[in-house]
Parts: structure tokens; sequence; C-alpha cells
């Protein structure tokens, strides 16, 4: 073997080991500083066009059917969303019709600091007669409707604690 070729082998050697390292510096720095959490307000006035085209595309509710998002609500039904337990406990957010994505991401609508939390853990919708689900993303450590754990979108009782890790979430009228 050559001379010229054992140097351009130790090179590139040596450049796969700064990589190695550089990335092993990242992933420990990302573990020590988490990520990083970016203002909500600025966003939301940035979704708002896009859940208005959303909107515009989906086919108008049929006669005598009520939108599950649009118009009254039916009685007795929930009208906010209330962090109960967990870090953001008094937390709420208003029902207004709109999917709501829990989980670690920094775009979900409600962004749990929590170990036991998925990046995409859940969410929680309206079906087309106004009653809420709760449906489990595929997380690691589930989601639990009154301690049972969910393997399938299932509707929400008002009151009903929703687990996910150390947060506890409730609908609310």
């Amino acid at each position: 073997m050559s001379e010229l070729t054992l140097t351009v082998m130790r090179l590139g050697f040596l450049a796969v080991l700064w990589l190695f390292v550089i990335v092993a510096v990242q992933v420990i720095r990302s573990d020590l500083f988490g990520t990083r959490v970016t203002q909500r307000g600025s966003r939301r006035q940035d979704a708002r066009p896009q859940q208005n085209a959303r909107q515009a595309a989906s086919p108008p509710p049929q006669r005598g059917q009520q939108s599950a998002g649009g118009g009254r609500q039916r009685r007795g039904a929930p009208t906010k969303l209330v962090v109960s337990e967990g870090t953001l406990t008094g937390t709420t957010v208003a029902l207004q019709g709109q999917t709501i994505t829990l989980g670690r991401a920094h775009d979900s609508t409600i962004v749990l600091d929590d170990d036991y939390a998925s990046s995409r853990h859940a969410r929680i919708y309206p079906d087309r007669d106004g009653q809420w689900i709760v449906e489990d993303l595929g997380s690691t450590n589930g989601t639990y409707l009154d301690r049972t754990r969910l393997t399938t979108a299932t509707p929400i009782p008002l009151g009903a604690p929703i687990r996910i890790g150390k947060t506890v979430i409730e609908l609310r009228k």
C-alpha cells in the first residue's frame, strides 16, 4: 500500500472521529438545555389564515346538520379545556371547533414540558355530532382517559381526566 493511500485513509478516519465528537456534543447540549421555546402569540396569528383556508375548503354542513365548530353549541357541551395538574396547571384553552394537539413539539397547541410526553402525543378534536374525541398518536407512554389507556379514538365525557405523563387535562363548561 502506498504512503499516499495510507495518509488519505488516516485523514478520512480522523474526519469521521471528529464528526462523531461534534454530533455527541450536540446531543448532550440538547439534553442539558432542552428545546428552544418560541413565542406562541405570533404563531397563532400566522395560523389563522391557514385555518380559514381549511374551513373554506371543507364542504358546508347539510341542512339540519350542525357543524362541530360553528353556530350554537349544544346544551351542556364543554366550552374549554383546562389543565388541572402538571407544570401548566391553570392553563385554559377555549374550544372553538379546532383540533387541539398535545405534546412536546413547539408547534403543539398545548406544549407539555414533561419527560413522559412524546413530541406528538395526542390530539383532541370535535366529531360531526359536537362530541369531543381524544386520540393517542402512537405515544410511548400512552394517553389515559379516566385511568383507562386509550387504544382507539374515544369520546370524552365532561370532567373526565385525560392524563399524559404528569399532566391532567379536563373538558369543562
